[in-house]
């Protein structure tokens, strides 16, 4: 998954060719965009007993989040491809080992910015003393997904 410069991101969301679902998380409804039909209603609303609802100020389709799973494979069944647009927290991994250290030599994924300072800045779960986990901040990332041939 690219994370998404907002530049990326919104060239991607106002593009006409390929399907654009959009996740903002937990109590958000699901946006989309689709290249234009007559029958866009028809078709993300299938046998589902709700409509989807159309925002004509900002152009896109509105649906429940529980549509989502469905919506990725009715856009790969049509289109052959789907932008999914959804939110992110980059993990890092590292350990108290790594934080109380000496010499140089760093094997964990902070590649040594951690390494001997005894006391990281940030938020970090400790699970043992080889393994302790912090989540970064909440960011927009986006992905291709393909139909598979």
């Amino acid at each position: 998954m690219d994370e998404g410069t907002p530049e990326r991101l919104r060239r991607i969301w106002n593009q006409k060719e390929i399907p654009v679902l959009l996740r903002r998380g937990p109590g958000h409804r699901l946006r989309m965009r689709l290249p234009y039909e007559i029958t866009n209603r028809a078709w993300i609303r299938r046998e589902r007993r709700s409509n989807p609802e159309w925002d004509e100020q900002r152009r896109f389709w509105e649906t429940p989040q529980a549509w989502f799973n469905a919506l990725v494979a009715q856009c790969l069944e049509k289109f052959g491809k789907v932008y999914i647009i959804q939110p992110y927290r980059e993990q890092e991994k590292c350990a108290p080992a790594c934080w109380n250290a000496t010499g140089d030599e760093c094997q964990c994924s902070c590649m040594g910015e951690h390494h001997g300072m005894h006391s990281p800045a940030g938020q970090w779960k400790i699970v043992s003393d080889t393994f302790a986990t912090s989540w970064g901040e909440q960011a927009l990332a986006c992905r291709l997904v393909e139909r598979k041939i």
